[in-house]
């Protein structure tokens, strides 16, 4: 049995503290002494000249401080950015991503463990990402693949709600195949705690989920949450047609709530070729870096895959 392996750093505690535009307040102030009577037609003149110009230099200086405080007043997820805004022709529009190897360029999948990285050298990137406990994280990586033509493989837990809130924006991309669903577990328990009927429920009921609500099945591909797993739990998987666990070779260490600028770290140091990525569906700052994680990938001239796009799994059920 190969040998298991994740990542668990500690992220910086670091984060950043956005600026405040505070204006001062702007007091006019009309001096009285040595003024002429009140009634007088030059005082009169002379004051009221007085409170005009106060009034304009106030106004001017609350002018420019609203428009200072209305700049981006919230982070814009890539999926929000205006259509307008967006250049998707001529020289400056950004380059598409690299298409995913023919069909006819599969490979058998390797045995003997888990699948914790694509074999052999090549410019291929697995972006792999779980859970799904946030439906805006999912809807807005649904979004990110629909707008860049990223390939992705979600491995869901059809416990979360988000699995149903966003099937009808997402099931056209995994009946196309750009994105594809893989088998998390139904609710994440770490299976080696569970006796046996257990561990078959978690991953037969997530499969009846998989099949019922987007009409595709998952097997062989599962994920073991924590990924913690054993010779009795890869056992009962692969009673089940689940007999490919798939870990990683790199994460972006978002299952918890970290910055953004860390999320980009991590990306940076692992997306390489032939990498099984990692990610989460769980948390709104991966959502800020599309853009980033975006870039990074053109100019490393990687192809995004799904593992159907490596793999050609002999028995696969499909639908």
């Amino acid at each position: 049995m190969a040998t298991d392996f994740g990542y668990l750093r500690s992220p910086g505690t670091g984060s950043r503290v956005p600026t405040s535009h505070r204006k001062k307040a702007v007091r006019s102030r009309v001096g009285t002494a040595g003024s002429p009577a009140a009634g007088s037609s030059g005082g009169n003149r002379e004051l009221s000249r007085r409170r005009f110009l106060g009034a304009l230099a106030a106004a001017t200086v609350a002018g420019v401080g609203a428009a200072r405080l209305v700049v981006d007043p919230q982070p814009r997820t890539f999926a929000q950015t205006p259509a307008q805004n967006a250049v998707t022709s001529g020289p400056t529009a950004p380059a598409a991503l690299l298409p995913p190897p023919p069909p006819g360029a599969r490979i058998p999948l390797p045995g003997g463990g888990a699948l914790m990285k694509i074999p052999g050298d090549g410019d291929l990137l697995a972006l792999t990402v779980d859970d799904g406990v946030n439906s805006e994280v999912v809807r807005a990586y649904t979004q990110f693949a629909k707008d860049t033509g990223v390939r992705l493989t979600f491995f869901v837990n059809g416990v979360y709600n988000s699995w149903t809130d966003n099937a009808a924006m997402l099931r056209p991309l995994v009946d196309s195949g750009q994105i594809q669903l893989g088998n998390h577990t139904w609710s994440h328990p770490d299976l080696t705690t569970l006796p046996k009927d257990k561990i078959a429920q978690q991953l037969s009921r997530n499969d009846e989920f998989l099949k019922k609500t987007y009409g595709i099945g998952a097997k062989p591909y599962w994920r073991p949450p924590y990924a913690k797993r054993n010779a009795a739990v890869d056992a009962v998987a692969a009673d089940l047609g689940y007999h490919v666990p798939v870990l990683w070779s790199g994460s972006l260490s978002d299952s918890t709530v970290i910055t953004e600028d860390y999320i980009v770290q991590m990306a940076r140091q692992y997306f390489t070729g032939q990498a099984i990525v990692i990610g989460h569906l769980n948390h709104l700052p991966v959502t800020h870096v599309y853009g980033q994680l975006c870039d990074l990938i053109r100019a490393r001239n990687l192809r995004t895959v799904t593992l159907n796009d490596v793999f050609f799994a002999p028995n696969q059920a499909t639908r």
